[in-house]
């Protein structure tokens, strides 16, 4: 297929937008389910003591086990999103908060300047693909769009084009994730670049803490593309980790634009087995570098450039520590006392237990030291 080969356009998520295109695709496919409740009121006069005692067990059982979920479990999440990790980069608690309280309104000051990211994104991506519209009828269809774009993607490097948008997953310490790249195409000297854009409000270059964020995304976003093309993906991992059901098949709509890329497939099973295979023997060279570019929003114009030079070992030492929280093995944690800067900007500040629980200490500390 040519360079502008059409890419296709889930509902779930929309290519060719913003860098929370894949937060947004979580919040979509991953319906929040209500928590069972425990019923209370007064006790039956019927009901003896000793009956009493094992209901009153019972509540506490069953209260120590909703305690015990971990936070893919309370969220009812079977994958996290790159931007979900990065954003704990920034401020973890924040991120929790996204979770917890959704119906949290953004400014609209804010909503401005993410659908203006959003536009910027579209129109980068409108140069390279043609973007057709797919309805779908289940989970299965979802995902097996993401799978054809690899397939896409697969087929314009082979030809040495440059991609937009081309998604990425994997497993890292029993988690999968899901990311879309925005770009990917080769430089002069050959070597497969990985380019981000970024766009800001303001016109200037973005604070260190903001430059942090940034480089642990797109390396992570390496790192699952160098272990997809390097064949480390299987069938079990989506089956398992997504509960796809492999013969399920799929919409009419995605087989016949599958069959017009060229490829024949009915249920996601075929579609899983081909993607698998082209990535174990595509010869598409790891990533070699890494490129972040600052664009300012009004004008359109490029405010700088950052190249990122990757590292493995503080990459999965971060990812370690940030998948601690969402499998339950610490609690969230905000910001240190040298970034409380960044709460000025956050929607979450006047309920943040991080913020009450840094100023009582504060307070407690100032106590002791006049007495």
């Amino acid at each position: 297929m040519s360079g502008r080969d059409s890419g296709l356009q889930d509902p779930e998520a929309a290519s060719g937008f913003s860098d929370l295109s894949d937060s947004e695709l979580l919040q979509i496919e991953e319906p929040k389910i209500g928590e069972p409740q425990l019923l209370s009121g007064p006790r039956p006069q019927h009901v003896d003591s000793r009956t009493a005692n094992v209901e009153e067990r019972k509540k506490r059982t069953a209260k120590r086990k909703r305690m015990r979920r971990t936070p893919l479990e309370a969220f009812h999440l079977r994958y996290l999103c790159v931007t979900d990790l990065s954003a704990q980069v920034w401020c973890e608690q924040q991120a929790v908060y996204h979770k917890e309280k959704p119906s949290v309104q953004l400014p609209e000051k804010t909503t401005i300047v993410l659908n203006t990211g959003k536009s910027i994104h579209l129109a980068r991506e409108l140069q390279d693909h043609n973007l057709v519209p797919i309805k779908t009828r289940s989970r299965e269809d979802g995902w097996a769009i993401k799978m054809i774009n690899i397939l896409l993607t697969i087929t314009n490097l082979r030809k040495g084009q440059r991609v937009r948008e081309c998604p990425v997953f994997g497993v890292i310490e029993g988690v999968f994730v899901f990311g879309i790249i925005d770009q990917l195409n080769y430089t002069a000297k050959g070597e497969l670049q990985l380019n981000e854009l970024k766009t800001r409000e303001s016109a200037y270059m973005p604070v260190p803490a903001q430059k942090k964020r940034d480089r642990f995304q797109v390396s992570l976003y390496k790192h699952l593309f160098d272990a997809m093309v390097q064949g480390c993906l299987t069938q079990d991992i989506f089956i398992h980790h997504l509960h796809l059901k492999p013969k399920q098949s799929l919409g009419q709509e995605i087989q016949e634009h599958a069959q017009k890329a060229g490829f024949m497939v009915q249920c996601f099973e075929d579609l899983l087995e081909l993607v698998l295979l082209n990535l174990t023997h595509s010869d598409i060279p790891a990533i070699d570098s890494l490129q972040i570019e600052y664009i300012h929003q009004k004008t359109n114009t490029l405010l700088g450039t950052e190249v990122i030079t990757y590292n493995h070992d503080e990459l999965m030492s971060m990812s370690h520590y940030f998948l601690a929280y969402w499998k339950g093995q610490r609690d969230p944690n905000g910001v240190d006392i040298e970034d409380t800067w960044k709460c000025s900007y956050c929607v979450f500040a006047d309920v943040c237990d991080w913020r009450r629980q840094r100023a009582d200490s504060l307070i407690q500390k100032g106590r002791e030291k006049t007495t």
